[in-house]
């Protein structure tokens, strides 16, 4: 009987299972590892201070500059030739008109004595494949203008009590811009002279601050 229970038993048997250790995870164990530093890493371009050198900044003078000694001389002798713009009168000024050219009473075209002119949007369009002839400037120009605007535009000519005639008009100046070696030369050390005698103004009209040494303070008041 215990036999048969026995054999019972063994059919319904299970082997227990064999229990394994535990591992215990921590923080440091779930990070990935962190990637050794190579030369194709964030260090590859650092550079060591020992191999470091100093910038020397070595001054130029523009005197041993051919090309920065006469640009700065160009520029200073056209500085000098600028005319004052108060004294200076444009050529389409109301006192230099020469004529008008008027269509149906109202003005379309003004001449100046100079030659230039100044018409309205519809005028210009009119007289805008009109060629000035070689030669002609000043009064003469502004009568050939002035002839010509009205015979396009259907429209007649009056002459202002202002207008000059060819022999009392004198052309503006004109101003060169190259200048001789002599000339550049001459600019340059002009310029030097000039900025030597302010950097002296600015010095004798300098006063360093009194320091607070050597002043005495009443103190019998």
């Amino acid at each position: 009987m215990v036999s048969a229970l026995s054999g019972v038993a063994s059919d319904y048997f299970r082997p227990t299972a064999t229990s394994s250790s535990k591992t215990t995870l921590t923080r440091a164990d779930a990070l990935p590892d962190v990637p050794t530093t190579t030369d194709s890493g964030p260090n590859r371009h650092r550079i060591a201070i020992s191999e470091l050198k100093p910038l020397i900044a070595t001054p130029v003078s523009a005197a041993d500059n051919p090309e920065l000694r006469d640009m700065m001389a160009s520029n200073w002798l056209r500085m000098q030739n600028v005319p004052d713009p108060e004294t200076v009168v444009p050529d389409n000024a109301p006192q230099n008109t020469y004529a008008t050219v008027k269509v149906n009473g109202k003005v379309v075209a003004t001449l100046y004595n100079g030659g230039v002119s100044m018409m309205t949007n519809d005028a210009a369009a009119a007289v805008s494949e009109l060629e000035d002839p070689p030669g002609l400037s000043g009064p003469n120009l502004a009568q050939w203008r002035a002839d010509k605007y009205a015979q396009l535009l259907g429209g007649t000519v009056e002459k202002a009590s202002t207008a000059i005639t060819q022999s009392q008009w004198t052309p503006r100046e004109s101003r060169s811009t190259s200048y001789s070696r002599e000339q550049l030369d001459a600019a340059f050390q002009a310029m030097l002279a000039e900025g030597q005698r302010a950097t002296a103004r600015s010095s004798s009209s300098y006063q360093p601050p009194q320091s607070a040494q050597g002043r005495q303070t009443d103190l019998s008041a």
